[in-house]
């Protein structure tokens, strides 16, 4: 069974579609002991549809973090639009990277060993990316790492995207890098460039304060104005400083790609001309934290069944499964 994208006004087609979803998926699990999760796969293939849409040509690359499952890794890459994974730490890249050939590790690595199995194997060398953002980050892998000028570990640049004001004194997005400024990436794209056994190969930046912030949910009426507004600034203020730390970098060296943005914000960051690529991932599952976004509108397709074993007053009932072992704050 497929799944039309809604149209018009998302309600009543949403609210329809989730009644015939709900109905299968009650069908297909009903001999399943909970707990247990499924994922329909024809909204996962809509939703896929959903985001190369919005990404208007450029190519997605899936986030492994947010779908931690490799079948469903594998049947995303395979529709049209998406190409490379954006990993979550170093040992899980190496583990993709036997089946694929495109792993662009998105946090910076302090695993030695990891790092050291990378540098022996030609094959992952040429599959994987270390992310880096400061000179730090270079002396601690030329410390643990043999530079090897004939296989070179490809790095990418993190670039700081978060939007800061009044001097930095309002501070709104993610702390990701602490590059912020043209001449802070050129300067981090010199000392990558005279250094042996490492190659830089591409720029990220994730702009959180976009990417993952509602902007049209009904509950904060009263705020989204006033996210909307921080986010037209956002973009406006990013589309400058992005473009010109490209610009800077790509007179030191040539890169490969130009990642940006997150599934909350495909169509914003396509439309920037100095990206390349777009990271997307959580918008093939679809939770509940894209039903207060303007710009895309996915359909739920990952579901998590608990056993319902109490209902100590009406309205409220205890489901049992998941949690800490232990009592209190991890």
């Amino acid at each position: 069974m497929g799944y039309q994208e809604a149209t018009g006004s998302p309600g009543a087609a949403v609210e329809g579609a989730a009644d015939q979803r709900f109905d299968v998926l009650n069908r297909a699990t009903r001999g399943i002991q909970p707990p247990f999760a499924a994922v329909d796969l024809d909204a996962f293939d809509t939703n896929a549809a959903i985001l190369r849409r919005n990404a208007i040509g450029k190519p997605l690359r899936l986030a492994s973090k947010s779908l931690r499952c490799r079948p469903l890794m594998r049947r995303a890459l395979a529709q049209p639009g998406f190409k490379g994974i954006l990993g979550f730490t170093l040992p899980e890249a190496l583990w993709l990277a036997e089946e694929f050939d495109d792993v662009v590790v998105a946090y910076p690595t302090a695993d030695t060993d990891a790092l050291r199995a990378l540098a022996a194997d030609e094959r992952l060398a040429r599959r994987v990316t270390l992310m880096v953002d400061s000179v730090e980050h270079l002396d601690f892998l030329a410390r643990h790492v043999e530079p090897s000028p004939s296989r070179p570990l490809r790095l990418c640049l993190e670039l700081d995207v978060s939007l800061e004001l009044l001097g930095g004194r309002i501070h709104i997005g993610a702390y990701r890098s602490p590059v912020r400024t043209p001449d802070q990436a050129l300067d981090l794209a010199h000392e990558i460039d005279k250094r042996p056994g490492v190659r830089l190969v591409g720029i990220m930046g994730y702009e959180g304060q976009i990417a993952g912030v509602q902007d049209a949910f009904s509950a904060a009426a009263l705020r989204s104005p006033l996210v909307r507004l921080m986010q037209t600034v956002s973009k406006a203020e990013l589309a400058e400083r992005r473009a010109e730390a490209v610009a800077a970098v790509r007179r030191v060296t040539d890169l490969e790609f130009v990642n940006g943005g997150g599934t909350g914000s495909v169509t914003s960051t396509a439309a920037d001309p100095s990206v390349t690529e777009i990271a997307a991932g959580s918008g093939l599952y679809s939770p509940a934290l894209f039903d207060g976004y303007r710009s895309i509108r996915p359909l739920p397709a990952a579901f998590f069944a608990l056993p319902v074993v109490r209902r100590p007053k009406r309205g409220i009932v205890t489901a049992l499964g998941g949690g800490w072992i232990a009592s209190g704050v991890p």
